[in-house]
């Protein structure tokens, strides 16, 4: 196989939250078969759009208002983003509501829009998947309860979902907890993958990853992608669902653990187009894949990406990559 790499360097001028910036931003294309060509131009744009977060995460656009909202995990805040605008505070508190101070990651991680458009958050904090009304304006953090635990105890931290036929898929790894896998408040002794039935009901569907965290749907919703962001098991995974969404099959989609012994980040966040291509955050940048699960190349990051969010045309991709949110357009 032939490996071509194009490499360039940005510099970049920008406002963010009053004050100015000058960000050196290299990044690097990795093709590795032709049909990366049909997702993405020779030269691609890309743009630091804000910065000076914690740690970046759940973009979720909103194609009708052209506006991303992101999550701030360790300050418990939901940013918004326009171009018009810039970045500003969307929601604060996001994913922690209690009084007691804590550490580690208390706030919202992914979020997801519901088909009455609410918007639906896994919180670490609070360790629930919750809904609460999306505004135009500044909105008011009053959420409903949508998922707090399973057989009786409690999650550990709910951290990315998708929202399909009224029913809500999210995993569950430690990382909202203050110590993690040995916090003594975790209940569960397991990590796992679950959905939200439409009448509520909360079902398990797997509980052998060691860490699951980003998870999508394909086009057809037949496939179910999962990562897995543990440094020994770097992986994605495919499962296989029938029509009543039930799990049938699955295998590992790729094997990305030498990379993440070498590299910044791991198997995290990914987005799906409507063609089936997978845009997925991993060591040294974006994956993509093909629907078989192909690797057609990648977008090479200098910081650890955690998620990302596609356009509705698939020309624009949005990246939460460490302290910064990118913009990078794919295609003209």
């Amino acid at each position: 196989m032939n490996k071509m790499v194009f490499c360039f360097c940005f510099i970049l001028f920008f406002a963010c939250e009053q004050r100015h910036k000058v960000v050196s931003l290299q990044i690097g294309i990795e093709r590795l078969l032709p049909q990366l060509d049909s997702l993405m131009d020779k030269e691609i744009a890309v743009s630091v759009l804000a910065t000076g977060y914690d740690w970046s995460e759940g973009p979720l656009w909103l194609e009708g208002e052209q506006k991303l909202l992101f999550s701030d995990v360790p300050a418990n805040t939901v940013y918004q983003w326009t171009e018009e605008k810039g970045a500003s505070v969307y929601l604060r508190p996001s994913g922690y509501t209690g009084v007691t101070p804590r550490t580690g990651e208390p706030g919202s991680n992914g979020l997801a829009l519901d088909d009455d458009g609410g918007l639906l958050l896994c919180q670490h904090g609070d360790r629930r998947v919750a809904r609460m009304t999306t505004s135009t304006t500044k909105p008011t953090p009053n959420f409903t309860t949508v998922a707090a635990s399973y057989e009786g105890k409690k999650f550990n931290s709910p951290n990315d979902l998708i929202f399909y036929n009224n029913n809500i898929f999210f995993t569950d790894p430690p990382y909202g907890l203050e110590k993690q896998s040995d916090d003594p408040a975790r209940e569960l002794s397991f990590q796992g993958i679950f959905r939200v039935t439409s009448g509520g009901r909360v079902k398990l569907l797997i509980d052998s990853l060691t860490r699951p965290n980003g998870i999508a749907f394909s086009p057809d919703h037949r496939k179910m992608y999962v990562a897995n962001s543990d440094y020994d098991k770097a992986l994605w995974y495919e499962y296989t669902l029938d029509d009543s969404l039930q799990i049938v099959s699955g295998k590992i989609l790729y094997d990305a653990t030498a990379a993440a012994h070498s590299e910044k980040g791991l198997p995290d966040g990914l987005k799906v187009d409507q063609q089936g291509n997978i845009f997925a955050t991993g060591p040294g940048g974006i994956w993509i894949f093909d629907g078989k699960g192909q690797l057609l190349g990648k977008v090479k990051l200098q910081e650890a990406s955690s998620n990302c969010a596609l356009t509705a045309d698939g020309k624009t991709l949005f990246v939460t990559n460490d302290m910064n949110i990118l913009r990078i357009q794919l295609r003209m």
